[in-house]
């Protein structure tokens, strides 16, 4: 292939003249002389399918991408798919989208999955997949190569929103705010955030989130946001709170951040500096005694049990074994007490956590909660607990008298959600102290 004019192709699209960019690897592709080898046939497809999505026409693209996929020596076969996803979503051919967003994510050497959780998610809400979506747009802020995580979790937002899960909204647009933005989009998730806590009945935090979308005076509200936003002040002027009659408009009020570039509807990734490389893997650290350490009083008693008898076939017993049994007892008691400065107890974290999830609000009255947590405080917090009956324990950071759970509950609708839960020391159990959303890729 000819690196010259490649370069000078790639020159072209740098500089936004996708027509020359588009000639120059036309020419590249059709070279009698010195003709790509196999995967720069991909390579130059997949730059074709790129130039042709922004020049608007991707009905042409999606038969480059096609075309780049049928190599297969080029090793960027993902980031086609998830293009072919971009070009088909922008054609309102969803459901083709979704399967190639699906193929991309099913490929282990894809190192910026992120992108086609995106894409999902945004071809999932088209289609009324709220739940669903929701999922995709998770991920997508859970990805650690993701540099732009606030656009998954304001997308997330719009998704609990759909669900009627207004406080779950306002989690994911508060998490949102900690990452720079532009203005124009700070004001768009100002003005989400006061619906969802108009949804919440939480009316001064709704103006006053309101009151920063319009700080600026460039931003107008939308017309259900300006019926939400008279209807917190007059709530707030009258010294209470009233019923929540706001009937958020959500489909009429989805906006979903999709795109990188202002005139593009979707983001298509240029994949010219896109190399292929196995994702890193850090294996768990394993410790032999940990084993020991997690053991409950009764298996290291048997484990003491039958170590003696093993000693006593063979050595006579008399003092020796005494003194076996003594050091034996020993080390049980020294076990025990290493577990509990460790965090360990019964019941576990774990089951205590196991028990929050199974039951949420018989939990609330139930001995799950720490004496220092009101009825009320409890109360409210279950509010936000999904009943999972077969809750996911991704985590326990322990500690004497304090500990840590991260818990994953699935919903009715597929979804999931991430919890973090502070536990306190009850005698040698565990109690909780509080319950909160956690989003790991903000940690």
């Amino acid at each position: 292939m000819n690196n010259q004019l490649f370069d000078s192709a790639y020159t072209s699209y740098q500089q936004k003249d996708y027509e020359s960019a588009l000639l120059s690897y036309t020419q590249l592709l059709q070279d009698r002389y010195d003709p790509p080898a196999p995967g720069e046939i991909g390579l130059l497809y997949h730059q074709i399918g790129n130039c042709l999505v922004k020049l608007k026409n991707p009905e042409e693209a999606i038969q480059a991408y096609a075309q780049a996929k049928g190599d297969p020596a080029y090793p960027n076969a993902a980031t086609v798919e998830c293009n072919l996803g971009m070009a088909y979503a922008s054609l309102r051919d969803y459901d083709n989208a979704i399967n190639c967003f699906e193929i991309a994510l099913e490929d282990p050497t894809y190192d910026a999955p992120y992108k086609a959780h995106m894409g999902m998610g945004n071809a999932l809400m088209k289609v009324g997949k709220s739940a669903e979506a929701g999922v995709s747009f998770r991920e997508a802020a859970l990805d650690e190569s993701n540099p732009d995580p606030a656009k998954a979790l304001l997308n997330l937002g719009v998704c609990f929103m759909a669900l009627n899960r207004p406080s779950d909204a306002v989690a994911s647009y508060e998490s949102a705010m900690q990452f720079s933005m532009n203005a124009e989009t700070r004001n768009k998730l100002n003005a989400s955030l006061g619906q969802a806590y108009v949804a919440c009945n939480q009316m001064q935090k709704a103006v006053d989130a309101f009151e920063n979308a319009l700080a600026d005076k460039t931003y107008l509200l939308s017309d259900s946001a300006s019926v939400d936003y008279q209807r917190a002040v007059a709530a707030v002027a009258q010294g209470g709170k009233t019923a929540d009659t706001s009937g958020v408009d959500v489909s009429s009020e989805i906006v979903l951040y999709e795109g990188e570039e202002d005139d593009d509807p979707f983001f298509y990734d240029d994949g010219i500096d896109d190399p292929t490389k196995q994702p890193g893997y850090v294996g768990a650290y394993e410790d032999d005694g940990e084993m020991f350490f997690n053991a409950s009083e009764d298996e290291i008693e048997e484990w003491s049990k039958g170590l003696a008898k093993q000693d006593r076939k063979r050595r006579n017993v008399g003092l020796k074994a005494l003194v076996v049994i003594v050091v034996l007892l020993i080390l049980v008691f020294g076990a025990a007490v290493f577990a509990y400065v460790q965090g360990y107890g019964f019941p576990t974290q774990e089951m205590v956590a196991q028990q929050l999830f199974a039951d949420p609000e018989k939990a609330a009255t139930d001995g799950v909660f720490s004496s220092s947590v009101s009825e009320t405080s409890a109360a409210s917090m279950v509010d936000a607990v999904v009943q999972d009956g077969a809750v996911t324990i991704d985590g326990v950071n322990r500690s004497l008298s304090e500990s840590t759970v991260f818990v994953t509950a699935k919903t009715p609708q597929g979804g999931a959600v991430d919890y973090r839960l502070s536990m306190v020391r009850d005698m040698i159990g565990w109690k909780v102290s509080n319950v909160e959303l956690y989003f790991p890729s903000q940690n």
